[in-house]
């Protein structure tokens, strides 16, 4: 098997191109261009790009597993209990994150069925309880995740570029945001971390929902 594998360079190669072919996609510019040309594709758009997206992933990670590399550190011991477990505190995260969110908004089904042609995303401005700490918890915890995998070359390849997507991603959801959300999403930005939690930068519960409560009024 190893000797079928390709460069690693090569997977470098895919994922840079899996990360701006998201990222087009899910640009702002990208879905004016189809309402403006195709507006009957509209519904369906968001349920086809995460279709693309989870499809597009598969061949990489199929690469990582027929072609791993050399090992470059595995966790054993004490370190594979502690890695395991905040991994299992990161998935947990994501769960509890979900409740924050419209499933059928996300996925693309709401749009789809409603026959939705817009091109802003319809669901209201909501927070987590971990969107109380960071603006980005799922990319935070994405990042915990990858990091804490046993590192093959090619997966510790992948890490790295993860990561970094991760964090050009974020500044490029913010501005999509700020343009739906407007000064409340500004206001959020300056009192809430992007990815990495911060003591002294996060929100009450009440200034929560204040935040929440302001951006329903001025949706109204």
């Amino acid at each position: 098997m190893a000797g079928d594998c390709l460069p690693l360079a090569l997977l470098g190669v895919y994922w840079l191109l899996y990360f701006i072919v998201h990222s087009l996609l899910a640009s702002l510019g990208a879905k004016r261009a189809v309402a403006r040309h195709w507006p009957a594709l509209m519904p369906a758009y968001r349920l086809t790009y995460n279709a693309l997206a989870v499809l597009l992933l598969l061949p990489g990670l199929v690469w990582i597993y027929r072609c791993p590399g050399p090992v470059l550190w595995s966790w054993s011991g004490a370190a594979w209990w502690w890695a395991q477990g905040i991994a299992l505190l990161a998935v947990a995260g994501f769960l509890v994150t979900l409740k924050g969110y419209d499933g059928a908004e996300f996925i693309g089904l709401r749009q789809w069925r409603d026959g939705e042609r817009r091109v802003e995303d319809q669901e209201q401005f909501k927070l987590s309880p971990l969107h109380r700490f960071v603006r980005h918890p799922w990319y935070a915890l994405g990042i915990v995740l990858v990091w804490t995998r046993e590192m093959s070359a090619a997966w510790f390849l992948t890490a790295i570029l993860v990561t970094l997507y991760f964090v050009a991603g974020s500044r490029m959801e913010e501005r999509k945001l700020e343009t739906y959300h407007g000064e409340v999403y500004r206001e959020y930005r300056r009192r809430v971390p992007g990815l990495i939690p911060l003591p002294w930068r996060w929100l009450g519960k009440k200034e929560a929902r204040r935040l929440v409560s302001g951006a329903g009024r001025r949706a109204s």
